[in-house]
């Protein structure tokens, strides 16, 4: 292990056993975030020789293979760099410690030790741990779930913009009704229809162009016109949301605008066959 290698700790923590002051340090490693333990101070406060069990934790495989370079803020004077065990290795190390073979007087802080550090180290960093693994920025583990949840938070965010938008297109659709007559009803009627003229116009020349406000009003007329109509027959459930879902799954959009020109068609047949499949299961 050399010294630039060393990890960076996350955050550290001193943390009080009996009048003894140890520091933990949480650190990212292998996408993960872990406690880890300098092991030298411990070596002091039971008396023990630090180039002797540093010594034994590099003869010993597992001890070896799990201990690392840990850059401390905290060292104070010299070398901040410190030997360091992961805290679920701990007791692994102080289990090796006979404590037949201290000094009399520190016997009984070895037992302690052995006894009951670890426990005090695990509760007093538990709630930081939690905390840092939520919010800093570490490289997280992919679980086999991650896809699926991402693909379901996708979905939930497109259908949630979707329904906002329907909701502010019906609301512009009502209050337009409300503020015009039956001309100028009769005059945007023409205008869609003139509209979807143009469309398949733009649809030969630029068929990757998104739809027109016009456009996207009439999938909003036809959704709302298919969620009313599945409601009627069935209160139990939020047609609107299978809609939006359908709409999302099928076309990979998560607005009304952004359906192209070339889409455009197909989703007025979608809607009209859905609505149509609906209608014959009623006659």
């Amino acid at each position: 292990m050399e010294e630039e290698n060393a990890l960076i700790p996350m955050a550290e923590k001193s943390v009080m056993f009996y009048d003894d002051e140890i520091v933990t340090t949480l650190v990212a490693y292998n996408g993960q975030s872990q406690m880890y333990i300098p092991i030298r101070p411990i070596c002091e406060h039971l008396g023990l020789s630090w180039t002797g069990q540093r010594e034994r934790i590099h003869r010993d495989p597992v001890l070896d293979a799990e201990a690392k370079l840990v850059r401390l803020t905290r060292a104070g004077r010299g070398d901040p760099t410190a030997l360091c065990l992961p805290l679920k290795f701990l007791n692994g190390w102080l289990f090796g410690i006979n404590a037949a073979r201290v000094k009399p007087e520190l016997k009984e802080v070895v037992i302690r030790y052995q006894r009951e550090c670890y426990e005090a180290l695990y509760q007093a960093f538990q709630a930081e741990t939690l905390q840092g693994a939520q919010s800093a920025s570490q490289e997280i583990t992919v679980s086999p779930s991650t896809t699926a949840l991402e693909q379901i938070r996708d979905m939930g965010l497109a259908i949630a913009h979707l329904a906002e938008q329907q909701l502010e297109m019906e609301q512009r659709i009502n209050a337009r009704f409300d503020q015009t007559d039956a001309r100028l009803n009769n005059a945007a009627r023409l205008f869609a229809s003139f509209d979807r003229r143009l469309g398949a116009v733009e649809r030969r020349v630029e068929p990757a162009a998104v739809i027109s406000d016009v456009q996207a009003a009439e999938i909003s007329a036809k959704v709302k016109a298919l969620a009313e109509a599945l409601t009627a027959k069935d209160k139990s459930k939020n047609h609107y949301q299978s809609i939006f879902a359908e709409l999302y799954r099928r076309f990979e959009v998560s607005s009304y605008k952004l359906i192209r020109q070339s889409q455009y068609q197909e989703v007025l047949v979608f809607l009209d066959h859905w609505r149509a499949s609906f209608d014959d299961l009623d006659s």
